[in-house]
């Protein structure tokens, strides 16, 4: 009898690792997401040369959001989580001053457009990174950090457009080249062959 249970048991069990996977990428989501709209927004800025106040200023406030949810879970009791939700209000109000500070119109004359995109975009990172290292979580540490590291990479990537723009340019002319070069093959193969039929 316990056989038959244990064998009832192992077939509605789902297949772990199907399981395990979805719910390890649901758990990442917020920290990919709030990667991918902190790019988003340097790459408009330098774009549009326009800074994007609003939008830093809501994903300051969306990035400490996921800090208070991801942590929810782990703080037991009232005053804890009270103490949490404190704590996180007080530093991202404190990120949203000093970015606040940077858009005032005396120090944006200072720094040209899109560089003010790069400047927010590193407060936001040294924010992120100072609440994972508060909350003591890997992951919104390493938001942080991979937002920080986004900074020169964009910075050296912008310097370097040109350099692309031309390997990309050659790269194209070189497929091009082949590819005229491969269906021009077996047409004239096809018309060697027809000269030796009718020979």
């Amino acid at each position: 009898m316990s056989e038959i249970d244990a064998q009832r048991k192992e077939g509605t069990d789902p297949p772990p690792s199907q399981s395990g996977m979805a719910h390890f990428l649901w758990q990442q989501l917020p920290y990919v997401v709030g990667l991918v709209l902190a790019i988003a927004g340097v790459a408009y800025t330098n774009i549009s040369h326009q800074p994007l106040v609003g939008y830093w200023e809501f994903l300051a406030l969306a990035v400490g959001v996921v800090c208070v949810v991801t942590k929810w879970p782990e703080t037991q009791g009232r005053e804890a989580q009270l103490r949490l939700i404190w704590t996180q209000a007080l530093h991202w109000i404190a990120i949203l001053v000093t970015m606040n500070i940077m858009l005032v119109s005396g120090v944006q004359q200072l720094l040209p457009t899109p560089a003010t995109g790069l400047v927010l975009l590193t407060l936001l990172a040294l924010g992120t990174f100072l609440a994972g290292v508060s909350l003591l979580s890997l992951q919104i540490s390493f938001l942080g950090l991979t937002m920080g590291v986004a900074v020169p990479a964009i910075s050296w990537l912008k310097q370097s457009v040109l350099f692309f723009l031309l390997g990309a340019v050659l790269l194209i002319g070189l497929a091009i080249t082949f590819w005229v070069r491969l269906d021009r093959r077996p047409a004239a193969a096809s018309t060697a062959a027809n000269n030796e039929m009718e020979a």
